[in-house]
């Protein structure tokens, strides 16, 4: 008899029309699942196979725009979710308010030109726009009341359990939101979760998952105690989503997710180099492939929306073969091989917000003297993404692991090495800088200089002309802190022309390919949040600090002159931070209005609490938000 063995988890909910969600779930056999709702809603699917394991997402029609209904899972005529014995309230799928009038509907990302240009398979999700959402139905519930999101976000969620009780690195910050909404269903929630890279850790494993690993094979060979294949994989999933209050906030709260270095190795493409390395080892390939495999399956295919799963034709084939299992490792060791072949970055709409999740970790170019943090399609299709249809957003929101704006010595640095890299100092230096981007993880936006420098232009063009958005928000994690940092466009400065990269163009200097145009009339904004549960040595902690200081901006300068690196197109300077600790941050977006809190994860007598260390307003008219002014 089959039963579930993961999930449910709530993935994609339809903003357009608010009668349409996924639920992803793991059955223990072949079977069918039925995900029936309280309200009438409901959607079947049967099960796919990939290395032995059955999975289904299931598309839910019929659910009632701006509401809240229940919802359980069946297989068969048996019901295995909720379990019978569960002390958490029902699992629940809330949906938007229906438009009001008739919307304006932008393409989806896999039928707009940059997709049928780029030949890939389509990434993201049908994109469209709702005048109302759930952020407005915990307040006056009027369809006349601005368009409203909460989007809550971070990364780096070393899932693995204390075993005496103990945690090392302080409480897990998902954990504990989840057992505080569970103990108040009718608390403030988030409308969409972002995990923004380090799900899971294939290179540094759990206590409990080395033992699962040394029942199957001899730790002593390469790769040890880090995840060798796809079943490996499995055991890292079924650790982060089996705890009963993250299973259970993840089949109520829609998430949207994108990897990072961590889901498949350490500091992963830093550099050709690297890659030369890695690939002349006997267990890489399987690594790598079985990584990708099991992105697909546990993360990616919940990003996206039902009609571009159904254009999907990875999808359909896995879904059509009795075993996916050989359709899915052609997939995953093509897209390694052959990263323009697949596109893993996708777009989101939630009412007037709009989500770009940037890949910037498969899609990267690593020859040098072509390095690019995106390949030339990939960078097509991001900058069509984020400037196509500009009047149906007032936020911009763009997803990217990797934090674009660091503390400027840090950036500094980076900069500076992929210039030594690059050969500008001679064949020796260029050792010392390839050997220094290992041992430091020096592979961030600033050590891609050029995509550092088109990205910020990107971002300028997005946040000008009559059509700005109120904001342009960069969503990161990664560097285990949290900051916020706003850049400053210098007049007369030069940055590379926007001319070489095919997409519409917006903004005065739009093309121009000398010096930068006017700054933006939108506040744009760099906030990083990380970790979700994991630590930083306190050296580390010091050094991110000394980063920021008037000291640190010197180094860099000097170290710029010694690399020939330029001047950076932006200024930056530090608007909040460094916050250690676990952590999540919010952003809640209601018309033009945007407003950011941070809350951590703190221990005390009556177990974790989540305690809040920043409300801040980003746009002037958010009292509204937070009920008094608190703008930075």
């Amino acid at each position: 008899m089959a039963g579930l063995r993961l999930g449910p988890l709530l993935r994609y909910v339809d903003w357009e029309t608010g009668s349409t969600a996924t639920v992803w779930v793991e059955a223990s056999r072949p079977c069918t699942v039925e995900v029936r709702c309280a309200d009438g809603a409901g959607g079947t699917a049967p099960t796919f196979s990939v290395a032995g394991h059955h999975y289904a997402l299931v598309v839910v029609d019929g659910l009632t725009p701006g509401s809240t209904t229940a919802y359980e899972v069946l297989i068969g005529s048996r019901r295995v979710w909720p379990p019978e014995d569960s002390r958490l309230p029902p699992s629940t799928i809330t949906t938007p308010l229906a438009p009001s009038a008739t919307p304006t509907v932008e393409r989806a990302a896999g039928d707009d030109a940059s997709s049928a240009a780029d030949g890939r398979a389509p990434g993201g999700p049908a994109d469209g726009r709702a005048p109302g959402g759930p952020a407005d139905q915990g307040g006056s519930g009027s369809p006349d009341a601005p368009s409203g999101v909460r989007v809550s976000f971070g990364s780096c969620r070393w899932a693995a359990a204390p075993g005496d009780g103990n945690d090392p690195v302080g409480p897990d910050a998902l954990v504990t939101l989840a057992t505080r909404l569970a103990a108040d269903p009718a608390a403030e929630r988030p409308d969409v979760l972002l995990l923004l890279g380090d799900q899971v850790y294939a290179d540094e494993t759990s206590v409990a998952t080395r033992r699962r690993l040394a029942a199957r094979r001899d730790l002593d060979e390469p790769p040890g105690t880090e995840i060798a294949d796809y079943e490996e994989y499995t055991y890292l999933y079924d650790e982060s989503w089996r705890d009963p209050e993250v299973r259970w906030l993840l089949s109520t709260i829609p998430s949207c997710a994108v990897f990072d270095d961590h889901d498949v190795i350490d500091d992963w493409n830093t550099s050709a180099a690297w890659q030369r390395d890695l690939r002349a080892t006997p267990w890489w390939h399987e690594r790598i492939v079985s990584g990708l495999m099991s992105y697909w399956v546990y993360q990616h295919l919940g990003n996206l929306s039902p009609a571009e799963l159904d254009a999907d034709p990875v999808y359909a084939a896995v879904r059509a073969a009795p075993d996916g299992t050989e359709v899915l490792r052609r997939f995953a060791a093509e897209a390694d091989a052959e990263p323009t072949r697949t596109r893993w970055s996708y777009r989101r709409v939630f009412g007037r917000v709009r989500l770009v999740m940037v890949d910037t970790r498969a899609a990267r170019v690593l020859a040098e003297g072509r390095r690019a943090m995106l390949d030339p399609q990939e960078a097509a299709w991001v900058r069509s993404a984020v400037l196509d249809d500009p009047s149906s957003y007032d936020h911009l929101l763009i997803g990217s692991s990797l934090p674009w704006l660091l503390p400027p010595l840090i950036h500094d640095v980076e900069r500076w090495n992929a210039a030594l890299c690059a050969g500008v100092r001679g064949s020796r230096w260029a050792r010392f800088g390839e050997k220094l981007r290992r041992a430091a993880d020096l592979e961030h936006w600033a050590a891609f200089p050029d995509s550092f420098d088109r990205f910020t232009e990107l971002l300028r063009e997005a946040g000008s002309g009559p059509d700005a958005p109120a904001t342009v928000c960069v969503l990161s994690g990664d560097v285990h802190h949290a900051y916020i940092t706003e850049p400053h466009w210098p007049k007369g400065r030069r940055t590379p022309g926007a001319d070489s990269t095919p997409g519409p163009r917006r903004g005065p200097a739009a093309g121009s390919g000398t010096t930068s145009g006017e700054a933006p009339t939108a506040r744009v904004l760099q906030l990083t949040c990380s970790p979700v549960h994991n630590s930083v040595p306190r050296s580390i902690r010091a050094g991110f600090r000394f980063g920021w200081s008037r000291t640190g901006r010197r180094i860099g300068r000097a170290l710029a002159r010694h690399g020939r690196t330029g001047r950076s197109p932006v200024e930056w300077g530090r608007e909040g931070g460094p916050w250690f600790g676990n952590q999540l941050m919010t952003l809640t977006l209601r018309g033009r209005n945007a407003a950011l809190t941070l809350v951590q994860a703190t221990a005390g007598a009556q177990g974790a609490q989540l305690e809040a260390v920043l409300e801040r307003s980003l746009t002037p008219e958010d009292e509204a938000i937070f009920g008094h002014s608190t703008e930075c």
